[in-house]
């Protein structure tokens, strides 16, 4: 999971709204009724591909270029670039948080201490792994 930064190509529809499309990552394209609703969907867009093909290595390799210079488009009048940034790992986070079952085993004493307190495991748990990786 990473951070990624990939040039989009903005197109300004005749009837409103704009298309969007990464010409380094295949298949990823989006749309929206304004630019910022097209920035925004475009920022999603990227994340999920990305995260998809981080799946596999190979995919990743197959499927996504490295990002390309936003000066060498040939734009038409219609179309503009703009850089579009996303966080996989985030995103992850965001969209994964399903729970997964642990077994752990601690000392009899420290089990009784808590229980006594009415100590949450799992919230413990979950809180102290999110300040071990920085992620909180």
């Amino acid at each position: 999971m990473a951070i990624y930064v990939y040039p989009a190509v903005f197109v300004a529809e005749e009837e409103g709204g704009y298309s969007v499309n990464f010409p380094d990552v295949e298949s990823c394209y989006t749309s929206g009724d304004n630019m910022s609703n097209a920035l925004e969907m475009a920022e999603d867009v990227l994340c999920m591909m990305l995260y998809e093909y981080e799946q596999s290595a190979e995919t990743f390799r197959n499927k996504v270029s490295p990002p390309s210079d936003p000066k060498s488009f040939k734009l038409k009048d219609n179309e503009t670039v703009s850089l579009v940034r996303c966080d996989t790992a985030f995103y992850k986070r965001f969209y994964e948080n399903k729970s997964v079952k642990k077994t752990l085993t601690i000392p009899a004493w420290l089990n009784e201490a808590a229980g006594a307190k009415n100590i949450n495991f799992s919230q413990t748990l979950q809180n102290a792994l999110l300040e071990q990786l920085e992620l909180a």
